[in-house]
């Protein structure tokens, strides 16, 4: 197991290795455990998801607190989220962003902010939103698409938009990260076209094809938030957890041995390779939610290949995993075996460019189905490793 931190330096979870997990609020999947809940009992569950990080032996965080163009914190931008309350722009009546802050660090924990910048909604209901919700007040910013409502990434002012929203979160509360997941463009859905046709021709010239100035416009995005966070909050570091084949072989030669569905350069536009060889992100936790030997998306062909992305890069390298499917009987016997997930460390522990792994997530690592999570803990997560920048 990595050695705990020596003390306070920058760094941060990283000196000890990552042990972290996500905790999501978008639609109550982790927290709140339903809505409308009263701040007492929200703050209670709350803290509840932090002592069972200590008690897995974890050090980080990973706090949504933007799900749907909304805010877990009183924001000026932004309405309070509906997740909390039920009602999107209902004060809850405490600040559950700056309470997680504070009650992390009291852990020895890392609260890293977990921020989606571009979906507006799960729903394609403009009126369903506030009626001082941007996305009302600028309905020129937002593209339906699949059910859904998002923000225009190619509009110069939702990319400026969406990072104030955010910075508002990183200037006000000490946190030790920014994360973003993996959504970009959204994941596309058979039989529809994402209807960005005006953006493209008015900002688009110089672009070959419009898939080259998605692929921009993202570049833009993560530069952009890189040099923001830097400036606003020096210590903190900025990551993304992107879905977990760039591309494969069969389209590209540099791409991984897979077969995946998905590619996140082609599909979401999202060129994640190049943000770890610009080294323009601190950390990235591809999400590898495959098990080892599965055809199309084999974990052990997937790890080797983000090591060698990494590989010379300034960018820390963890790894996502899918402790979700642990025991879910909708999937595959690799699934059932508690000892899956932690073969998954012990392949990465071949490769030193692994510096850790995020777990997906809070709810999981508290339920544990068949555990999964005290078998990792266990055979890997014996030494403590705290976090050392506050």
């Amino acid at each position: 197991a990595p050695a705990p931190a020596a003390g306070p330096r920058a760094g941060g979870a990283a000196t000890a290795g990552m042990r972290g997990m996500w905790l999501a609020t978008v639609t109550g999947r982790d927290w709140p455990s339903r809505a409308g809940l009263r701040a007492a009992e929200q703050r209670a569950e709350l803290i509840g998801h932090l002592d069972t990080a200590v008690r897995h032996g974890l050090n980080t965080v990973i706090f949504q607190v933007r799900p749907t163009a909304d805010a877990l914190w009183p924001s000026p931008h932004e309405p309070w989220s509906e997740y909390l309350t039920g009602s999107q722009g209902r004060d809850p009546g405490w600040d559950p962003l700056g309470t997680a802050v504070e009650e992390a660090h009291a852990r020895g924990l890392e609260l890293h902010a977990w921020f989606n910048p571009y979906r507006v909604a799960t729903h394609d209901v403009p009126s369903r939103l506030v009626p001082s919700h941007p996305a009302r007040r600028h309905p020129e910013w937002v593209v339906p698409y699949g059910g859904k409502l998002y923000y225009d990434p190619g509009l110069p002012e939702v990319r400026a938009f969406v990072q104030d929203a955010m910075m508002d979160a990183v200037e006000k509360y000490a946190v030790n990260g920014v994360h973003f997941d993996d959504y970009f463009y959204p994941y596309p859905v058979a039989g529809r076209s994402f209807d960005d046709a005006g953006t493209y021709g008015t900002y688009g010239g110089g672009f070959a094809a419009k898939a080259a100035w998605r692929r921009n416009n993202i570049d833009l995005l993560v530069r952009e938030t890189a040099e923001r966070v830097k400036k606003i909050r020096p210590a903190a570091r900025f990551g993304i957890s992107p879905f977990g084949v760039w591309r494969n072989a069969a389209t590209d030669a540099e791409g991984s041995d897979t077969k995946a569905g998905v590619q996140t350069y082609d599909d979401l536009h999202a060129d994640t390779r190049k943000w770890v060889r610009e080294g323009w992100i601190d950390y990235i936790v591809p999400q590898l939610y495959w098990n080892i030997g599965l055809p199309a998306a084999d974990y052990a062909k997937l790890l080797p290949w983000w090591a060698e992305v990494a590989k010379g890069s300034r960018t820390e390298l963890y790894v996502g995993e899918a402790l979700y499917k642990a025991g879910d009987p909708a999937q595959g016997d690799a699934w059932q075996d508690p000892a899956e997930l932690s073969r998954h460390l012990t392949l990465a522990r071949e490769h030193p460019e692994v510096r850790g792994h995020v777990y997906f997530s809070a709810k999981d690592v508290a339920e544990d189905r068949i555990g999964a999570m005290a078998r990792v803990s266990a055979d890997h997560y014996a030494r403590p490793a705290r976090a050392s920048r506050r």
